[in-house]
């Protein structure tokens, strides 16, 4: 289930950053209460702040989905690049 991917792959970001659960929140416009129910898989969240998450720790969103194990985007993953 991708939520379960989803709230574990969160805490485990956030706690290897050694981060409060306010502070990511505030860092991705979400509230402290938000950032606790998707953690423990009570709610998701719009792809968005999937997206916003992703960014913040330098990881692909599949990885946050729980779709890959790829943690690092690669450089030329980013819209606008020429190859």
């Amino acid at each position: 289930m991708p939520c379960e991917n989803l709230s574990t792959r969160i805490l485990q970001l956030r706690k290897e950053n050694n981060l409060k659960q306010s502070e990511l929140g505030e860092a991705v416009g979400l509230s402290l209460y938000a950032i606790s129910d998707i953690e423990r898989g009570r709610r998701t969240t719009t792809t968005e702040k999937i997206i916003e998450i992703a960014n913040y720790f330098n990881v692909t969103t599949d990885y946050l989905l729980g779709l890959s194990n790829m943690r690092e985007r690669k450089q030329h993953d980013t819209p606008g690049t020429a190859q």
